[in-house]
This record gives structure tokens, C-alpha cells and sequence, in this order.
């Protein structure tokens, strides 16, 4: 059964959800190199990893936790490899200024914080593109 306007619908929610997600980890990106750039160092620890209710998923949420130098703790969500568990020493990056925004880990258990988001803007922003190329040439 066809739904009229179904495929206009489904390309063009696709079409948001990807945008969405490439400006999300744009975002993420931008904050992550200011954070290298600002040179703000310090060792951290996996504090916990949060995975879905009932096991449903193998998405997996890596929360880590540092101090800063005036003695201030910060606990912040960032990617990480299944080789991370709780407990695990990792360096963290971050400027100084606003720690709890731009905190990424940069060392062990962890690809290099822009490659990560580079290679994740690149693949939403291409696949909402070509949503949106699909959408076009439907409807016309």
C-alpha cells in the first residue's frame, strides 16, 4: 500500500535527522579543536559507562571525569573504544576558560578527538545531502 506523499515525508525527515546530527557534531568538532588549541591537559578516569535499559543496544554512553587546577571537578560525555572501561586513566583536553563544555579526552582508549568528529560530520553531512538530492528528484 502507497501512502500519497510518504516519500516526501520519509527524505525529507531523513533528510533533518542527518543535517541535525552533522550541525551536532560540527559543534562537537569546534569545541573539541578549541580545546586542543587552548592546551588546558589533565589526567582523567572513566567514571562510568551507561549503556541502554535492558540491553537493547550495544550503544554505549563513556562519562569521564577530571580536575582542574583550582581544584574543580568535572564530569563530562565524550566517544571513547570498547577498550575503555571504569576505571581507566585517559588525558583530557580542554580550555581553561569553559571546561565543561569543550572537556575531550585526547589520549588512550581514543582515536584523536577531531579525526573522531571530522569523520562524523562528513558522514551525516553526506548522507543528508543525499537525502536531499533524492527528495529533489522526486519531486519533480
Amino acid at each position: 500500500m502507497d501512502i500519497p506523499g510518504g516519500d516526501y515525508v520519509f527524505f525529507g525527515g531523513m533528510t533533518l535527522l542527518f543535517g541535525w546530527l552533522a550541525a551536532h557534531y560540527a559543534r562537537r568538532l569546534a569545541a573539541g579543536a578549541r580545546a586542543l588549541r587552548a592546551g588546558g591537559r589533565a589526567p582523567g578516569v572513566c567514571v562510568r559507562i551507561e549503556s541502554e535499559p535492558y540491553n537493547r543496544s550495544d550503544a554505549r554512553r563513556y562519562v569521564f571525569s577530571f580536575r582542574t587546577p583550582d581544584g574543580r571537578s568535572v564530569e563530562f560525555e565524550d566517544l571513547a573504544t570498547g577498550a575503555v572501561r571504569v576505571g581507566s586513566q585517559v588525558t583530557v583536553a580542554y580550555d581553561p576558560v569553559a571546561p565543561e563544555r569543550t572537556a575531550t579526552v585526547a589520549g588512550r582508549g581514543n582515536w584523536s578527538p577531531v579525526a573522531q568528529y571530522v569523520l562524523l560530520v562528513t558522514g551525516c553531512g553526506l548522507a543528508a545531502c543525499c537525502f536531499a538530492a533524492v527528495l529533489v528528484f522526486t519531486a519533480v
